[in-house]
């Protein structure tokens, strides 16, 4: 699954300026990583020093340590990678990649969004300015703070009678289901949101809720907060907008499923092993 490794130590800045260790750097041109192919993996770039001396950046960010070495994020000028370097989206990067690299990728990626999109101030629209001693950028001129943006998003899976709710949204692939999910309002807590997002799409009503697990997922910023929970009452009624099909499937008669990387994957996973 797609996460941050236990051994990432995250900061806003290397301990000291001179510290000129080999670093990875996560370059991004249009939300993909720059990458290279080896006889074994794909690699990243590696130096103490930006490793792409006539390649200009837009934006530079120290993420922290991993396995003690440092880590840097960079979004590009140009979308044109060096000789030999391609750029790939972090989906197609899954098992390709190693999974600790990966997953401080993802946050690279959202920090990077997070930095290009804040650099004015929303109340006043003075420059903003990036603070060091914490992740954020500072109005000089009102003193607004911008923290990096989370979304935070409600995924369920839902069981009756030992069957599981699948549902097609409009943008999956043809044939793939997945449970449902959906953006938490302003004002509401995870339990309405859920609640509300399944009565909205499908018509059902659901009861025994119970937290499952969570996942940062960057496109661009959400993290997934699943749960797992048993019909109480209705019949499946899309709304046709959000969801066009909804069906309860068994075990034995499953349709094409999301991504390994993905929580609803474990959500579905964990249901399959139980029943």
């Amino acid at each position: 699954m797609l996460m941050l490794p236990d051994d990432f130590q995250p900061a806003t800045q290397p301990l000291t300026e001179s510290e000129q260790s080999p670093a990875w750097w996560l370059i991004f041109a249009n939300n993909q990583l720059l990458v290279r192919p080896s006889a074994t993996a794909l690699e990243l770039p590696w130096a103490s020093v930006w490793p792409f001396a006539k390649w200009a950046t837009r934006r530079r960010l120290y993420l922290g340590k991993l396995r003690g070495q440092p880590c840097y994020a960079a979004e590009a000028a140009t979308a044109e990678p060096p000789p030999g370097w391609m750029f790939e989206g972090l989906r197609g990067l899954w098992t390709r990649l190693d999974d600790g690299l990966l997953g401080v990728a993802s946050q690279a990626l959202q920090l990077i969004e997070w930095d290009r999109s804040h650099q004015f101030c929303g109340q006043c629209g003075t420059p903003t300015e990036r603070r060091a001693e914490e992740r954020a950028r500072r109005c000089p001129a009102c003193e607004f703070m911008a923290y990096p943006r989370l979304s935070p998003v409600v995924m369920v899976r839902i069981v009756h009678e030992g069957r599981i709710l699948l549902a097609r949204a409009p943008r999956f692939a043809s044939g793939m289901y997945s449970v449902l999910a959906g953006f938490v309002e302003t004002g509401e807590t995870l339990e309405q949101a859920i609640h509300r997002e399944i009565a909205e799409e499908v018509g059902l009503q659901v009861q025994n809720l119970r937290y499952f697990a969570s996942q940062s997922w960057p496109f661009p910023h959400s993290l997934m907060i699943a749960f797992t929970a048993d019909y109480a009452s209705g019949e499946i009624q899309v709304d046709g907008r959000e969801i066009l099909e909804a069906h309860w499937f068994t075990p034995d008669e499953m349709p094409g499923l999301p991504s390994p990387m993905s929580m609803a994957w474990r959500l579905i996973q964990d249901y399959l092993e139980h029943h």
